[in-house]
């Protein structure tokens, strides 16, 4: 019995009866139609698929081609309707709204040819073509359809009163829901259930460098050098993801579907369509979800809208750019390169990005020179135009970003690519020209932001409007927003049993292996991220109770997970990567032991099959990993412009603080911003000034109600514009502003808690990095300084308290010293720190309390922010390994210390049965982090970090008992959390093997005491390490270990820098044999004023941006530099200089003079010294010539 005929069965006590015992079947009174299954369908005509514009695993041939199905017979009209049929009716009510919906709202309705839809068999037909399958009407609840229910002979379904309508609807409902809960509840694991999933959607893995920028940048020039690779660099539109996968595929958002945000993103995508393909749009449609269907495909785009609240600008536009095409068929996805997406694109007409390919040394080096030339300054005019001219190839988008979105730029994505990248995407160029749109003057209907500014009631009202508003072929139903209408959804706990169901299945196929080896991996280590599952509408037909359908929704919550994950991808290079945007569909289900067999026989030999042809680049085509290292291959930067960081982390981020703690911690936060990003000097003095500006006025104009993020601009963009007027250093500053699009009436009605991607639920909040003073400024004496120990129990915090506490003279001033131990403490810990702040502001409280996670730190950050202090971090010193901060050896010293304690006030200590278990649950609250990136992320937090001594350098290797019994713990800890959680260890399946273990391991420690005794540093010589590093924090004489972030300022000018030592000796000899010169010397006082020696290669402002770029090849290689004469006058004197070459080429001046300027007089500025040659020939000036030249090398640099 199928599901329909099971939901009808359900009925059997409600339906009304006739008078001959027949049921009676219900016409419910509803303004949707729907379509009987039984209408014969015709897809649209066959066409030659170009192998470019085809799946990989259909290229074998130029001649293959999709082919239409064979048409079944039109069946004549019946009198009476089969049994199926009836279900099918009922079905379609189940799967919620038709999008043939009249809401008797007719301002959405749109012409049927342009919003596309599927023609019937009988309806006339122009000769020649074939048939598309196509509702007669559309917006209204008129048109005969030749099998609709009101033809069920039985007319006593036309019963239209309120309540039964009501009471049948509500069935319907509570029907399906039973169905779905009584399915996974019923749904019992054993020897003969299977799953099997398949990824839906997906977008690139999310690969985190863990070089600096720097190291990355040399890289890349290099890889290209060495013509291992090409470089390719796109714009970043700045919007919000999206994914398609057909109309039975779906929708998504980056970690959500079935809301605002996808339903706008389908109307945009099938507004595209329309705008590319006018009258035959319907048609193209059908073909595109046709194609994707059957190819099983995903596109990605980037979704570009004034709707969805507000980001850099306002864009002019609402629209789309494709930015992936992945095929997920068999085995791991497999992304299209770049070339082959911009293949895709224009068969379908897509809108495509503008792309840059950088294929030599020059150009790659060039291309970073420019980008750090207009960092600080960047627009997309400039920016575009100076990319035209490095640039080996360069591919204009088909959506220009200047007219669609505006000037204001996020920024650039730079990548490697294979190196024939270049030849490919020539020849994609040669056999896919750019075709005109067909729109002419049709009219397309309400645009997007009429449609959402006529259903503000709410955001249903607005998702249902946009979704009638494309048409059918891109939404046949409303199922993925709506459900089944009676607001049912799947609680986190069929959450979770749907996931664990899922797991103890065995897999049916191989892809399905190895997606249940990334999710049993990431819950065994407590990856940070969330596998939701909902109910998969699509599949209402085939659910039984032995065959269960499943959308999940894998949602990563920190970027630290992907960092994680990768490394573990190092260790076991068979793991699939783990992708952004991560949809899958998983089927539970009953096989017989006929098909039980196929799927064991079939396994080897389909893992074979696709080991030979699933290995794909995540970041490209499935070729282009061939000649690239895995390490290089997924090398890539994003390069973002301060025009769009002022915007929307200096203004809309910084708005919470600003509102909600005043002016000086929004103030603390921008500076501390600009400090990450490496914001030139200048700049910040320049931002700081126009930021306190805008801090006063919004905060005159609000009062104390903040300003929404979602609208922010409103606001921003009329103060930047009138404040761009003042000055052209104010519009160099601001970059663009003016043409305010107004979004207010037109905005999407957005639920309370999503994000700007959509999540249904926002599971944790963006937290901007801590603008706790820097350490390296100075920590002022009218500030407070918090102390506290990110550490685990044993670490000695407590023991080096009480010493610090007595310490004469504390850390070298006035400033009061107190201590709070946390085990002494009822209540919460962290906020009492926070009251005896407020009560001692200026007073060095010692923090004596275990702070392990990232939770705390921003807990210390945010009290540190509104008390005014400073924070200070002291952990123990230790080497720690690749996923862990903490070495085996240091756990080991920090259990056997707790178990030599007695009468702890914790009651951690040797009399504690669980001692062992404790210190193993801290030691994993730092897991997944290598210490360097522990360090790091506390440095850039707080701006210091003290170390404290802990063991020896010279010690021997870690007895082997000792170690043996730490793998153990760390083992059954592992088993018993990913069972239990963090059940107590007396408790669970592992009870026994714990209280074993914790003996096992006193005996141990016991044993090697000596051992444990000789490794650690004294006390006294740790207290001394910290008490010194504390102090020099205090008096600012601190220097913060570099984190190997990314710091570099806007280039200005290329210049060849000269040892000024050389330039005074040889000033010295030209003096000694020159009385003139000597003379004109002596009272300047070369010796003090003159500390820095360069020759201007090319200057910003005078040259051009691409002009000092060009010379990026050539950067820190060493130039010879020919002196050949001293010319001066009264106001300046310069050195004139004639260049060497590097590698062969003459490295040449952009000024027409190359010289090093020596002297200029008061009020004279250096670029004056330009004009010495002219002088000289007007008589004004002298030149004494220096035969031989002397030859000085120097470095060529940026400034």
């Amino acid at each position: 019995m199928s599901a329909p005929q099971r939901i009808i069965a359900s009925f059997n006590q409600s339906l009304p009866r006739s008078p001959s015992g027949a049921f009676l079947f219900l016409r419910l009174v509803s303004p949707y139609r729907t379509l009987a299954r039984s209408l014969s369908v015709a897809f649209p005509p066959a066409f030659a698929i170009n192998r470019l514009a085809m799946p990989r695993n259909q290229r074998k041939t130029r001649e293959q081609k999709w082919k239409e199905k064979p048409r079944p017979e039109t069946s004549s009209p019946v009198s009476v309707v089969p049994s199926t049929v009836v279900a099918e009716a009922v079905t379609s009510k189940l799967r919620g709204l038709s999008i043939t919906e009249c809401s008797g709202d007719s301002r959405t309705a749109i012409p049927v040819s342009q919003a596309g839809g599927f023609h019937t068999h009988n309806q006339n037909q122009t000769s020649g073509q074939k048939a598309i399958w196509k509702p007669r009407s559309y917006g209204t609840a008129g048109g005969a359809i030749s099998l609709e229910a009101e033809n069920v002979s039985a007319r006593a379904g036309e019963i239209q009163a309120n309540h039964s309508q009501a009471s049948a609807s509500e069935a319907n409902s509570q029907s399906l829901s039973k169905l779905f809960r009584a399915g996974l509840e019923g749904f019992s694991v054993d020897n003969s259930t299977y799953t099997r999933a398949q990824v839906r959607a997906t977008f690139y893995p999310k690969f985190e460098n863990e070089k600096s920028d720097q190291e990355i940048r040399i890289r890349m020039i290099e890889m290209v050098s060495r013509g291992l690779a090409t470089l390719e660099v796109s714009l970043k539109h700045s919007g919000s993801l999206f994914m398609y996968a057909g109309n039975e595929g779906g929708a998504y958002a980056k970690n959500s579907f079935g809301n605002i945000y996808t339903a706008v993103g389908v109307f945009v995508l099938g507004r595209m369509f329309q705008e590319a393909w006018g009258s035959v749009a319907a048609k193209k449609q059908a073909e595109f979800n046709e194609f994707l269907e059957k190819s099983h495909m995903c596109i990605s785009m980037e979704l570009v809208t004034a709707v969805l609240g507000d980001h850099g600008q306002r864009p002019r536009e609402d629209y789309v750019v494709v930015t992936a095409v992945t095929e997920l068929g068999k085995g791991k996805p497999k992304f299209y390169s770049t070339p082959e997406i911009i293949a895709f694109c224009r068969r379908w007409r897509l809108p495509t990005n503008h792309v840059w390919l950088f294929s030599s040394r020059k150009s790659a080096a060039s291309f970073f020179a420019t980008y750090d030339a207009l960092c600080e300054e960047g627009t997309a005019t400039p920016v575009c135009r100076a990319l035209d001219e490095v640039a080996d190839v360069s591919v204009p988008g088909s959506k220009d970003h200047i007219t669609a979105q505006g000037e204001i730029l996020e920024g650039l994505v730079a990548r490697i690519v294979s190196r024939e990248s270049a030849k490919h995407m020539e020849e994609v160029l040669e056999e896919f020209p750019v075709t005109p749109n067909d729109r002419a003057n049709l009219d397309l209907g309400p645009s997007l932001r009429e449609i959402c500014a006529a259903n503000r009631s709410d955001e249903k009202q607005q998702i249902k409007a946009l979704l009638n508003g494309i048409g059918p072929s891109f939404c046949p139903n409303l199922s993925d927003w709506l459900g089944n209408e009676a607001g049912d959804s799947h609680s986190r706990n069929a959450d979770r049993s749907v996931v664990s169901k899922f797991l103890q299945s065995q897999p049916a196929d191989y892809s399905t292996m190895k997606l249940q080896e990334m999710i049993r991996l990431m819950r065994e280590k407590r990856y940070p991220a969330a596998f939701k599952c909902y109910h998969n509408f699509h599949k209402i037909d085939s659910i039984s109770n032995d065959n269960l359908f499943y959308k999940m929704v894998i949602h990563v919550h920190s970027d630290s997970t992907f960092r994680r994950y990768q490394r573990d991808m190092r260790y076991n290079p068979g793991l699939w990567p783990l992708y952004r945007g991560f949809f899958v569909d998983i089927n539970l289900f009953k096989a017989n032991k006929e098909r039980a067999a196929e799927f064991t026989n079939g396994r080897p030999n389909m893992i074979e099959s696709t080991n030979e042809n699933g290995s794909a680049n995540e970041n490209g085509s499935a070729n282009s990993k061939d000649d690239l290292a895995d390490e290089d291959a997924n090398l890539m930067i994003k390069l973002k412009f301060l025009t769009y960081k002022l915007r929307t982390f200096l203004i809309r981020n910084g708005l919470s603080i600003l509102f909600r703690e005043g002016l000086p911690a929004y103030k603390t936060y921008y500076l501390r911003q600009m400090k990450i990003w490496g914001t030139s000097s200048g700049k910040q003095q320049q931002l700081s000034k126009m930021l306190d500006e805008w801090a006063a006025y919004i905060r005159r104009k609000c009062g104390n109600k903040q300003l929404s993020s979602s609208i922010y601009l409103s606001e921003a963009e009329p103060f930047l514009e009138q404040y761009a007027k003042r000055s052209v250093e104010n519009q160099a500053l601001i970059g663009s502003a003016g043409n305010l699009v107004q979004a207010e009436n037109f905005l999407a009605l957005v639920g309370v808690g999503r994000d700007e991607e959509g999540d249904l639920v926002a599971e944790r909040e963006a937290v901007p990095p801590s603008p706790v003073p820097n350490a390296r400024d100075s920590i002022l004496k009218d500030e407070g300084l918090i102390v506290f120990f990110p550490g685990i129990p044993g670490c000695a915090k407590s023991a080096l308290c009480k010493e610090l506490l007595n310490v004469p003279g504390g850390l070298g001033d006035d400033r009061p010293i107190h201590s709070l131990m946390g085990d002494l403490i009822k209540g919460k810990y962290w906020p009492m720190v926070a009251e005896e702040r407020k009560r001692k502001p200026y007073s060095i409280i010692l923090a004596d309390k275990n702070a392990p996670n990232e939770e705390v730190w921003r807990q210390i950050a945010d009290m540190c922010r509104r008390t005014k202090a400073s924070a200070v971090p002291v952990i123990p010193d230790s080497e720690g390994g690749y996923s862990n901060p903490f070495s085996l050896d240091a756990l080991a010293v920090f259990m056997f210390r707790v178990l030599r304690r007695d009468n702890h006030p914790g009651n951690l200590d040797k009399a504690s049965p669980n001692a062992g278990y404790v210190l193993l649950m801290f030691y994993h609250l730092y897991e997944g982090k290598s210490r360097q990136e522990f360090e790091s992320e506390l440095v850039e937090r707080f701006g210091s970090l003290v170390k404290m001594p802990l063991l020896k350098t010279n010690r021997d290797p870690l007895p082997d008992s000792v170690k043996s019994v730490m793998e153990e713990g760390i083992s059954l800890y592992k088993l018993h959390t990913s069972r239990h959680g963090r059940l107590e260890s007396s408790k669970g399946t592992y009870a026994k093997e714990w209280v074993k273990w914790e003996r096992q391991l006193r005996d141990t420690l016991i044993n090697n005491a000596e051992y444990l005794n000789s490794i650690q540093v004294p006390f006294d010589f740790a207290v001394k390490q910290v008490l010194e590093q504390l102090r020099s924090i205090a008096s600012g004489d601190y220097k913060a270990p570099s984190t190997e972030k990314r710091k570099f300022g806007s280039i200005v000018f290329a210049a060849i820098s000269l040892p000024v030592a050389q330039i005074h000796d040889l000033l010295k000899t030209v003096s000694g044999r020159n009385p003139n010169v000597e003379a004109y010397l002596k009272d300047k006082d070369m010796e003090s004023s003159l500390r820095k020696v360069h020759v201007t290669l090319a200057h910003k402002r005078s040259h051009g941006v691409t002009a000092v770029a060009s010379y990026g090849v050539f950067v820190n290689r060493e130039v010879p530099v020919y002196v050949t004469a001293l010319l001066y006058n009264p106001k300046m004197a310069a050195l004139e200089t004639r260049l060497g070459s590097v590698d062969g080429e003459v490295i040449n001046s952009k000024n027409e003079w190359p010289h090093v300027t020596l002297w200029t007089a008061e009020g004279v500025a250096p670029k004056e010294a330009n004009s010495l040659p002219q002088l000289l020939s007007d008589g004004k000036a002298d030149r004494v010539e220096i035969d031989p030249p002397v030859t000085i090398c120097g470095p060529l640099e940026f400034f």
